[in-house]
This record gives C-alpha cells, structure tokens and sequence, in this order.
C-alpha cells in the first residue's frame, strides 16, 4: 500500500495504490496481483460512494503533491553537494550560475475540459463528493485466448485449458471487481451500500457482467459496451455472435459459447437464435438497481463505432423494463415494444428511474455522460453533493 496527499482541481484528495494478492497456494506458480487505485475527498464528514471503473492500464497518482519550495532548495542543496564531491570543478559553475537549480517546481498543468466544458470524470466524481477505486483489468485476467492458463482462471484450473463451461475473461474481471468491493466494506469511509460499477466498451461488458451476478452493487455505467453487453445477439448487426467467437473475442465468453458459431460440427449449425438467454435478460438480471445505459455517436473523431450498434442497445434496454416494472421501479416509460423501439434525440436522456439511457454527442466513451450519471445517481441514491 502507498498512499499520497494530493488535490485534484480544487478538492483535497487521498490517493492510494493497493495490491490485492489473490491465495494461489493451489498453484504457487501462478501469482494475481490485483492493481487497485483508490482516490478519495479528504475532507468528507460522513461515509461516500464509491465508482470503480475498469482502467486499462498503468495506474499512476492522478495529481503528485510536489514538494514545497523549501524541500526543493534542500534537494538542490544535497544534489549539488554530493555533484561537489565527485567533481570539485563545478564549484565554478554553480557559482556562475547561482540561481539555476538542478530541480525546479513543476509548472500547474492547464485545465482540461471536454467539447462540453466539463473537467475530467474523475475530477467531477471527487468534486461531488464520490471515492473512486480504478482497477486494471489484465492485473486479474489477461485479455487474450492464449492468457486463459494464468490468471484467476488459469488459477482455479492449475494451469491447464478451460472447460467448456468455465469462465471467460468478462466474468474473471467481474469477479476482480467484486473482491475490490470486498475491500471496500472494510473502509469506514466508504458507503459500501452504495457503490457503482463502470467500463467502456470490452469493459463496459464486464460492468454490466459485474452487476449482473453481484447484487451487492448499487448502480452501473454501461458504457459502448456493443455484442455480449447490451447488444442483443439475435439482431443482425454490427458485431454478431459469429464475429466473436471465429476472431479474437472468444475468451471474453465461457467456451460453450463457441457453439453458436457453428456452421457444421457433431451437434449440427447453430447461430445466435439458438442462445436461450439475450442481452435485455441481462440487463433485466439487475433490476431494480440502477443501470444507466450509455453509447455515442458513430460519426466524427473517435466515434462510437456503429458495429457497437447503438440502436441495439437501446432495444434491449427496453426489453429489460418489463423486469423493472413488474419488481415495482421505473422503466424508461417509452412503452414495450423494443423490436421496433427508436432511438431518442442524441442528447436526450431518459433518466427518471432506475433504468436509463442516454446518447451523447461524442465517441467511444463515456466522458460526456457522467455528469449526467452523477446528477441521476445522487437524486436516487439520497447522495448530496
């Protein structure tokens, strides 16, 4: 564990980076080191809620305090004496240039907002008062098919290949997050009731996976998450059944799911008509909890691609409401019949109740919708700012 004090715009923050080891005394030549980074407002008065998000990636500090300007001349001070002692001769530069330092104070990086004017998600998050844990997903599970003999899988199997009907990585990484939740319960500081899950594409699958099987988690962020998220598989288009299980996608999904790309093998061609579950039976497995359903637009500079299938998704979403309505919560209040749902206005949120959608103006990813999310959240959840 190593923590730092840091500020994050104009809020006071904790930043700690945490490794969770998983036990792997079945198989100790397999070691799963979970990178966890946990940002919280330093200042909070009471418990806060929590977004974990799947980050690929190095997670580094998000905002380093820099030493003090007193700190830095003592630096300097050390530095130069220790450069004296190997080299005497440079006594004559250093008093030639008496005000150049060897380490000088970091210049305040500019701000940086989004096409909308809005800063950063992590910094809107902490602004309103939400603790952050980013967690990199490969540190639990590599994204690939020949990864599938390490990791939390390749773990419980003791190195050897998968079953058939063992998991595949968006189910690893949703197991990775429930352990991070874990965590979470053990830190009075946290609002363990309220904790949100979030990911963007390949992990905007595994958001909605984690959500699904873990009911401990209050609210997703479902964001461009496309086939085997809130896209249905029986719609044929943009990413299919077929384009992920003959290319490089299959480890995402338990082996079986192979099947449904068949066209000739023992038990005879099967295709996404014949899996009996869909994406709105997904979404419906979270229900009545909080689920904001997020895409982009395909068009312009990193668009949302349209293999993401934006209407699908929106389809599904609606199917999904019919879980929500009968368990008592609010759907989307655009009626049932999702086969021939439309999609609203881009920008138009459909925010009211526990299930919501939006389609904002930029591309793959969810920047644009957050403040939407956190605004929907707090009003639901009892959160104040």
């Amino acid at each position: 564990m190593t923590a730092t004090y840091e500020s994050l715009g104009f809020t006071p923050i904790t930043a700690t980076r945490l490794v969770g080891h998983v036990d792997n005394s079945a198989d100790p030549d397999i070691s799963v080191d979970i990178q966890m980074m946990l940002v919280k407002p330093a200042r909070a008065k009471q418990p806060v809620p929590v977004l974990i998000i799947f980050q690929f990636g190095p997670l580094a500090f998000p905002a380093p305090s820099p030493p003090s300007p007193a700190e830095l001349a003592h630096i300097n001070d050390r530095w130069k004496a220790q450069m004296l002692q190997l080299d005497p001769s440079l006594q004559a530069v250093f008093k030639a240039h008496p005000a150049w330092q060897l380490v000088n104070a970091p210049r305040p990086a500019p701000p940086t907002f989004d096409v909308d004017g809005n800063p950063p998600p992590l910094q809107q998050l902490i602004a309103d008062g939400w603790a952050v844990a980013m967690i990199e997903p490969n540190s639990i599970q590599p994204d690939s098919g020949a990864g599938l003999t390490r990791g939390v899988i390749g773990l419980s199997n003791k190195g050897h290949w998968r079953k058939p009907d063992d998991w595949g990585v968006l189910r690893a990484w949703a197991w990775g997050a429930s352990r991070t939740l874990d965590y979470i319960e053990t830190d009075p500081e946290l609002d363990s009731h309220h904790v949100g899950i979030d990911g963007v594409s390949r992990y905007g699958k595994a958001a909605l996976v984690t959500m699904a099987f873990d009911n401990r988690f209050a609210m997703a962020l479902v964001a461009s998450s496309g086939e085997s998220g809130t896209k249905p598989h029986r719609r044929n288009f943009g990413e299919t059944v077929e384009n992920q299980t003959a290319f490089d996608a299959y480890h995402w999904m338990a082996g079986n799911f192979l099947k449904y790309g068949a066209a000739e093998a023992s038990f005879g061609s099967r295709t996404a008509d014949d899996i009996p579950i869909d994406a709105g039976e997904l979404i419906a497995l979270c229900a009545p909890r909080m689920v904001f359903v997020s895409y982009g637009l395909p068009q312009g500079p990193g668009g949302d691609p349209p293999r993401m299938d934006q209407r699908g998704g929106y389809m599904a979403t609606v199917q999904a409401g019919s879980v929500y309505r009968l368990l008592g919560a609010k759907d989307l209040g655009v009626g049932n019949d999702y086969q021939h749902a439309q999609l609203p206005p881009v920008g138009t949120g459909l925010l009211e109740g526990p299930l919501a959608w939006r389609q904002h103006d930029g591309g793959h990813t969810d920047a644009p919708n957050v403040k939407y999310f956190i605004s929907w959240a707090d009003r639901l959840s009892g959160h104040q700012p």
